[in-house]
C-alpha cells in the first residue's frame, strides 16, 4: 500500500513546518524526527524550526527528500507540487485540509504520488 510505502522512506520535507507547538506543522516535524526520520523543514517565513534551519523551497534543501509532507492551504500548495514535480519527487503526503479538488487534479497532472491522510496518526505507536 503507498501509505506504508512512505513511511517506509527516511527522508522528508514538511512544507508549512512552523515555531508554534501548537500547530500541526510544528507537531509532524517533531514526531517525524522523534521516529527517526531526516526530516527538513520548508516556510519560507522562519529561519529556523525546532533549532533546525528551515528552507525557503524544496530546491534549496540540501537533499532531495522521498517525501513531502504538505501542511500549507491548498492555495499555496499548488507551487510545491509543481517544485516537487520539477526535482523529481515523486510521493506527496497530504494532511487534511491542505488540499481541493484543483490541488488533486494538479497532482494527478503532475503524476504525482499522494496520501490523503494524517501523518501523526499514521505514526503514533
Amino acid at each position: 500500500m503507498l501509505k506504508e510505502t512512505m513511511l517506509a522512506k527516511k527522508v522528508w520535507a514538511v512544507v508549512g513546518a512552523n515555531q508554534n507547538p501548537e500547530k500541526y506543522g510544528n507537531k509532524i516535524y517533531k514526531r517525524l524526527k522523534s521516529k527517526g526520520y531526516e526530516v527538513y523543514a520548508v516556510n519560507p517565513v522562519y529561519e529556523t524550526v525546532e533549532g533546525d534551519k528551515c528552507y525557503k523551497d524544496l530546491a534549496s534543501l540540501p537533499k532531495l527528500p522521498d517525501v513531502i509532507d504538505m501542511v500549507v492551504s491548498p492555495k499555496r500548495s499548488k507551487e510545491f507540487l509543481k517544485q516537487a514535480a520539477e526535482l523529481g519527487i515523486k510521493y506527496i503526503w497530504f494532511q487534511p485540509g491542505t488540499y481541493d479538488d484543483e490541488v488533486l487534479t494538479l497532482a494527478e497532472e503532475l503524476n504525482l504520488e499522494i496520501v490523503l491522510d494524517c501523518v501523526l496518526i499514521a505514526t503514533q505507536d
